[in-house]
């Protein structure tokens, strides 16, 4: 008897296994109520309403702005953020409580001239803080310059202030007491810092027609050989007003500006305040 190899798949004798019921991994996530509406938007859209909430939106609209990307930035208010109804965009505090009105009397004054207001980086506000702080004296050349106002629309120097020859007498060693500038004569002449006048006449030593202002705190001006003054002793005067005209008067050679700095009664150069 001849034995065979059965070939191919040995059927199972037994039951049928049962089928296998699948089991639910996880529960579907439940979907975002913005999330169709976010989509909606465009990238940048997006960026700049989560800046806006977030209160970076200016340093982001400048970044954008500058890569090419936005053309319009818009900064976002400094009240509270608030989310509103409108698909989560934010929303500012005061929009939803409102602000209150300001207003102001109709005689109210509200001045804003350049004497009420004075800053380190005006001249006449630097000035009356040098003099408030201490005595012109003690006033270094570094904080001085640039103190004093012009007293002349163009100044044009003709003679320094120091020893010079006189050109008067054509003597040697002359000490000039302040500076000189060309001016025709009737030329308008400024106070070159507010005060008070305390010498508008005529000067015997020289100085013709001479004007004199107490700046404080042992600070004077002076303008001479003028041909006229528009003010008097006592008067009240700021930076820029015309006090004079320009003259020949005195010891003069011709139409011109003698300007003095004095501190404490001494001249000093004019150049250390102009």
């Amino acid at each position: 008897m001849t034995m065979q190899n059965a070939r191919g798949r040995r059927r199972a004798t037994g039951s049928a296994a049962e089928p296998r019921t699948p089991v639910a991994v996880a529960a579907e996530r439940p979907r975002d109520a913005q999330r169709q509406a976010r989509k909606q938007r465009s990238p940048f859209r997006q960026v700049a309403d989560f800046a806006a909430a977030s209160g970076v939106g200016q340093k982001v609209g400048v970044a954008l702005a500058a890569s090419g990307l936005l053309l319009t930035v818009t900064v976002p208010a400094t009240s509270p953020v608030l989310a509103s109804a409108d698909h989560g965009a934010p929303a500012a505090a005061g929009a939803a409580t409102g602000q209150p009105e300001v207003s102001a009397e109709a005689a109210a004054k509200i001045d804003f001239s350049r004497t009420s207001v004075a800053t380190a980086g005006d001249p006449d506000g630097k000035l009356k803080q040098l003099l408030s702080a201490q005595s012109a004296g003690s006033i270094s050349r570094a904080a001085s310059v640039g103190s004093l106002g012009m007293p002349l629309a163009t100044m044009v120097k003709s003679s320094p202030f120091g020893y010079r020859v006189s050109p008067i007498t054509g003597g040697a060693g002359e000490f000039h007491r302040g500076q000189d500038f060309a001016a025709q004569c009737g030329t308008e002449v400024y106070a070159a810092a507010s005060g008070t006048v305390t010498f508008a006449g005529w000067h015997e030593f020289g100085g013709g027609n001479r004007v004199v202002i107490d700046h404080g705190n042992g600070l004077e001006t002076t303008y001479n050989h003028l041909s006229s003054s528009s003010v008097q002793v006592g008067q009240k005067v700021s930076r820029g007003d015309t006090v004079a005209l320009s003259g020949t008067t005195g010891a003069s050679t011709g139409c011109h500006l003698h300007f003095e700095v004095m501190v404490n009664g001494e001249v000093v150069d004019p150049e250390g305040w102009l």
